[in-house]
């Protein structure tokens, strides 16, 4: 089954809900990355949560990037969604190792580490991003985005993630749920809410049993009649191009990158969120040189 992202409503107009699947897209991160179990948990998480957030987002071109650093042994963790759900990311540390937790499972928590915060940036293309940050609880990642909701956005949240790595370190299953409330929501409704959550078990149990995403939202809000407002498949997007880092290149200046050309000659540039290398002549980089100097 393919990546998808579902979005919901209750019908009583209480509760908002958004679910995704995000297997086959955390795979692919693996793969770039070289990723480690706990690396691919990690980062599985955050690109799940970024392309909730992302596909929220109104109007084209929107973006939202969210970057944690919790001063664990895997460094920063940075992902980029745009407004449809599509996502990348990377990590710096993809090759950490860390052992199992005394219930058996990966310890994300420690290896992404709690001293530190979670940014989220809002490129909504006006004139300024929103930015947020709130300290990170415990690096687990699901509750750290429902706390930045709450202390950022003044909405209450409750989130759940999950990525299940197989024994030969693929990907098994991957996903989460965003659950908000809306104005004149009771303490009913948020009873239900939590009730419904501890009743659905884990993200991971869900999603291996069936990866669809609106059979784990409906199983979450059981006590809920749901409205299914928008189902769209989502996938492991990178925009680079040839033509992007050459502007990236150019836009070193002119001292910069004849410092580059006679210190290195040629260069070979590769994407931070993808397997993309693109190399660089010595001729081509004295073009872009004699151009900018000719302005």
């Amino acid at each position: 089954m393919s990546d998808q992202l579902v979005r919901a409503i209750s019908k009583d107009g209480y509760v908002k809900a958004v679910a995704v699947s995000t297997r086959n897209l955390t795979e692919r991160a693996r793969q770039i990355h070289k990723t480690l179990p706990v690396a691919t948990a990690a980062l599985g998480r955050l690109l799940a949560a970024g392309s909730m957030m992302g596909n929220a987002l109104k109007g084209d071109g929107a973006s939202v990037t969210l970057q944690i650093k919790g001063g664990g042994p895997l460094g920063k963790i940075l992902v980029v969604s745009d407004n449809e759900g599509n996502v990348r990311g990377s990590i710096d540390n993809p090759q950490v190792d860390l052992p199992l937790r005394g219930d058996g499972k990966l310890n994300v928590g420690a290896a992404v580490g709690c001293d530190g915060t979670l940014t989220v940036i809002k490129d909504l293309n006006m004139k300024e991003p929103y930015v947020g940050s709130v300290g990170l609880l415990g690096g687990e990642i699901a509750e750290d985005l429902a706390a930045y909701f709450v202390e950022s956005e003044q909405i209450p949240s409750a989130c759940g993630l999950g990525v299940l790595v197989d024994r030969d370190q693929s990907v098994l299953a991957a996903g989460g749920y965003l659950i908000q409330l809306l104005p004149g929501a009771s303490d009913d409704i948020i009873t239900k809410v939590e009730g419904g959550i501890m009743a659905a078990g884990s993200v991971t149990s869900l999603l291996r049993d069936d990866p669809d995403p609106e059979t784990m939202l409906r199983k979450v809000m059981s006590d809920f009649d749901l409205e299914i407002l928008e189902t769209t498949p989502v996938e492991y997007r990178c925009y680079c191009s040839r033509e992007r880092m050459e502007r990236a290149l150019i836009s070193l200046g002119p001292t910069q990158l004849a410092e580059l050309i006679e210190e290195q000659g040629e260069v070979e540039l590769t994407c931070q969120f993808c397997d993309n290398v693109q190399h660089f002549s010595k001729e081509e980089l004295q073009s872009f040189l004699d151009a900018m100097r000719k302005k």
